[in-house]
């Protein structure tokens, strides 16, 4: 199919968990979101636990909320963080703070608290941009946030000493 990545990796992270955390608000461009995320976590031999919010600007919250759910503990209770939502442009501005907004969140906490994610949050002119980014059979963008927090894990494994699987 046009536009479906072929080449995807083969990295393995077994006993990784990874939170996902999606926004329902388009619960159907999600669901196929959704779809290509989980192939993706669990060819990679981990697993995950999905959590939902209303819209994308609660997804870095929830985010944060996880975060802090693991507190001190060694291993944290998660080891990544995918992020998946549509935002699609309407007529006024609230498009604008929404993308940016939850894309800056989850950059805030990449960077200031070290968390592994990767963002599947559409930001999109129409519906049919968002069904074809989503279709796990095409563009295939839940498998690719995916893949990005499955690589991101495998170089937090290879950087502190432990063995990369597979």
């Amino acid at each position: 199919m046009a536009g479906a990545n072929t080449n995807r990796s083969q990295t393995r992270i077994d006993g990784a968990n990874i939170a996902i955390i999606e926004a329902r608000y388009y619960a159907e461009i999600n669901d196929q979101l959704m779809t290509g995320a989980r192939r993706r976590i669990l060819a990679a031999g981990a697993t995950f636990e999905h959590f939902t919010v209303p819209g994308a600007l609660e997804i870095p919250q929830a985010v944060a909320l996880c975060l802090a759910a693991g507190g001190i503990s060694e291993p944290p209770k998660f080891d990544g963080y995918i992020a998946v939502g549509c935002v699609i442009r309407g007529e006024t501005t609230h498009y604008e703070l929404v993308a940016g907004e939850s894309s800056r969140g989850l950059t805030d906490l990449s960077i200031q608290h070290g968390a592994l994610i990767g963002n599947a949050i559409l930001t999109v002119e129409n519906v049919t941009q968002a069904e074809v980014r989503a279709d796990p059979d095409g563009q295939d963008k839940g498998g690719h946030a995916a893949e990005a927090v499955i690589q991101l894990i495998a170089l937090q494994r290879h950087l502190r000493g432990n063995a990369l699987d597979g």
